[in-house]
């Protein structure tokens, strides 16, 4: 496998995939995205990505867009990283439900807290509401330490650094709750996490 190429904006859900690259130990190039510039919009960034968005990554002359699809791929990719259970197993079964749960139910429902949106009738939002979302996820973190009990993994890539944003806005229930503040604090202290950050 040739070099891969990671269009990137630091602020933005791009930043999971940095940290799920430096987790796996794969060899890449930053291309960075100016989003104030509107180069996401570019007939070039559009061929690898017609939704305009980062992150995105180029192997082989192939593209891979989604940030879980993007997360998925690297894991089985990478496989000495461990960051995904065997394909088959039980555990992989659990492992796809947390990657997927916080871009489906995690992150629509903290949208529609954070920019206080009315709630519809019962039953029109597919994850329920923003307090049964935290509950569940809270659930899913005992008895931890992470997602998966002892084995770390791509999952927590993706709902730690969705937790930690949530901390940063100030998100109703997150923030108080050492269930998810110690947990966001164990993942924050990876060193995979730390070379991502700008200082680092």
């Amino acid at each position: 496998m040739s070099k891969i190429i990671f269009y990137h904006n630091p602020r933005s859900r791009a930043a999971m995939v940095h940290w799920m690259l430096e987790e796996a130990g794969a060899e890449y190039e930053i291309r960075l995205i100016d989003l104030k510039k509107n180069e996401n919009r570019t007939p070039e960034f559009l061929a690898l990505n017609p939704m305009g968005k980062v992150p995105a990554i180029l192997v082989d002359g192939t593209p891979i867009t989604e940030t879980p699809a993007i997360m998925a791929w690297l894991a089985d990719a990478y496989p000495a990283a461990n960051l995904a259970p065997p394909v088959g197993s039980p555990e992989r079964g659990a492992w796809y439900r947390w990657l997927f749960f916080g871009g489906s139910c995690f992150e629509p429902a903290l949208v529609d807290k954070m920019f206080d949106r009315p709630a519809p009738r019962p039953g029109a939002l597919g994850w329920g509401s923003y307090e049964a979302v935290l509950g569940t996820l809270e659930k899913g973190l005992h008895p931890g330490p992470y997602l998966l009990g002892e084995s770390f993994s791509a999952a927590d890539i993706y709902i730690g650094a969705e937790l930690n944003w949530a901390m940063m806005f100030g998100a109703p229930g997150i923030k108080d709750n050492p269930v998810f503040t110690n947990y966001v604090d164990r993942l924050t202290a990876r060193p995979a996490y730390r070379r991502t950050l700008p200082s680092a």
